[in-house]
């Protein structure tokens, strides 16, 4: 996949990896995995919280298949399989940890501005 080229011919290198995090569930899959580290599908699944089984999987493949998350598999009876984060997603982590910091200011400023002009 590559950088979308603009009128003016210019591209943005952030997209490739913004196409891959804006995905549904995607942030909340990868703040999960870089949170609590390896997990099982059940244990990511109740984490995630109200995501399909069908769109975990999705997702999970999705990031696989970019080399964000690493899917292990043990031929066990049932099989085990643990997805975690792989280097290249552990890329992520201080651009992530800065997101946070940002959405938590906003998210804190919106709901001032809300409340002040609920006060009006």
């Amino acid at each position: 996949m590559a950088a979308t080229e603009h009128s003016q011919g210019a591209t943005c290198p952030m997209d490739f990896i913004l196409r891959i995090l804006m995905g549904p569930w995607t942030t909340y899959i990868v703040y999960n995995l870089r949170t609590y580290g390896p997990q099982r599908f059940g244990e990511l699944k109740r984490r995630v919280g109200r995501v399909s089984a069908k769109m975990l999987t999705e997702r999970l493949r999705t990031l696989e298949n970019a080399g964000v998350v690493n899917r292990s598999y043990e031929p066990t009876i049932p099989p085990k399989v643990t997805y975690s984060l792989t280097k290249r997603g552990h890329e992520l982590d201080k651009v992530l940890d800065q997101m946070a910091k940002i959405g938590l200011r906003w998210e804190a400023e919106d709901k001032a501005a809300r409340s002040l002009k609920a006060a009006e």
